[in-house]
């Protein structure tokens, strides 16, 4: 049965976001102002412009996907910027419905001569803690407040020409190969972010590897996972985008991940290369069951799994069919902003509209954002905020006639 969903009633149901990079999520005039102001140049100065160049409505490859991270990191080298940026990007998941949002960065490619580690995360924070108190002076008591928390990302694969930070990490340890300089550099990210747990109110929340899959696996992060671990932070992790099951395999086992970035490619046998690995079905179906059983959620992001994988085609053949099916904990995100031209509101009606998404699973998946984030709240405060966004679900639902 084909369930029809407004967009209204879509945007103005409560949601969260919980795999979105802020890289990705400028406003382009906000991209162009402060390229102006700091003399940068761009393909184009003017929104269309930059919009038929570098953002794209539609890519030919994953490489082409990401050329508009080059223009966005080169703008964000200011504290005044960072904090500008994060500020924007809370005002406009609130202004779609988002209650709670999940920002992730790498600060090591931000850092600089004249902003640390900490300048970096603390200038992001200041912006999202302004847009927040600003929002929630008008929230009414019987509906979830705008809140947030952040997640540092570690990269699988740098070069010198990255940011100046992996230069001069890149010189300084000039006899390392560039695995054991990404495993470096991921554990000093790791206890940095420990620090700032330990000594700041920044809501750092999380921890999570990023870039390319191929030939760059989770296991050179072990150490600094293992430090997240042990310092009670959250975990999640890049797989399954570009590489198969066995990349979500490593990434729960040995990296201890409770949700997944992605997951495109669980389900794909032609995925699987190990050749220790002789019964691929069944390999997929103990790798299903065990995350559903934990209630490990998938970060799904369609518009830009379509964008950076054109070869899937036809949005109905994306694998979000099959997680429904499987009964996974699912939470519909947007990667990108910017890059992929979305929002929240958009990829619910992107899954809504194309996958029989029944009321039930629709109020699931809204619930499984909450229950399943990394919020900094203590837990019994976070009970009482998942029930006021199943109440206003329950009221919203019932208000424009779905059972």
């Amino acid at each position: 049965m084909q369930y029809n969903y407004s967009y209204e009633f879509l945007k103005s149901i409560p949601k969260t976001d919980l795999h979105v990079h802020l890289d990705g999520s400028l406003r382009v005039g906000t991209l162009i102002e402060l390229a102006k102001e700091q003399g940068m140049e761009l393909p184009s100065y003017s929104e269309d412009g930059l919009n038929d160049t570098v953002f794209k409505s539609h890519y030919n490859s994953l490489d082409e996907y990401l050329q508009g991270f080059g223009y966005t990191c080169a703008v964000m080298q200011t504290p005044d910027a960072l904090e500008r940026i994060a500020y924007e990007f809370a005002w406009d998941n609130w202004l779609e419905g988002v209650r709670y949002v999940e920002c992730r960065f790498a600060p090591q490619l931000h850092v600089n001569r004249n902003q640390s580690m900490i300048d970096v995360l603390s200038s992001i924070d200041k912006g999202f803690k302004r847009a927040k108190n600003e929002i929630n002076q008008n929230v009414p008591d019987n509906e979830p407040s705008f809140e947030y928390g952040l997640i540092v990302c570690a990269m699988r694969f740098f070069t010198e020409d990255s940011s100046l930070y992996y230069n001069a990490l890149s010189k300084i340890h000039s006899y390392s190969n560039p695995t054991q300089l990404v495993t470096l550099a991921s554990v000093e990210l790791a206890r940095a972010a420990v620090w700032v747990k330990q000594n700041t109110d920044i809501q750092l929340v999380g921890f999570d590897v990023a870039g390319s899959e191929y030939g760059h696996p989770a296991e050179h992060h072990e150490q600094a996972y293992k430090i997240i671990h042990n310092n009670f932070i959250h975990k999640t992790i890049h797989a399954g985008e570009a590489y198969g099951c066995e990349s979500i395999f490593q990434a729960i086992t040995s990296l201890h991940a409770e949700r997944i970035g992605h997951g495109l490619f669980l389900f794909d046998e032609n995925m699987i290369f190990s050749d220790k690995i002789k019964d691929k079905q069944a390999y997929i179906r103990n790798l299903v069951d065990y995350i559903a059983n934990r209630r490990i959620t998938i970060e799904v992001c369609l518009t830009s799994n379509m964008q950076t994988t054109p070869a899937i085609g036809d949005i109905r053949s994306h694998s979000l069919r099959r997680m429904l099916d499987e009964e996974l904990s699912l939470s519909i995100c947007t990667d990108n902003r910017l890059v992929s031209h979305t929002t929240v509101t958009d990829e619910y009606k992107l899954a809504a509209d194309n996958f029989d998404i029944s009321p039930k699973q629709l109020r699931d998946i809204v619930l499984y954002g909450f229950k399943r984030s990394f919020s900094p709240q203590r837990y019994t405060h976070k009970r009482d905020y998942v029930r006021k966004v199943r109440d206003l679900f329950d009221r919203l639902a019932a208000e424009y006639g779905i059972n």
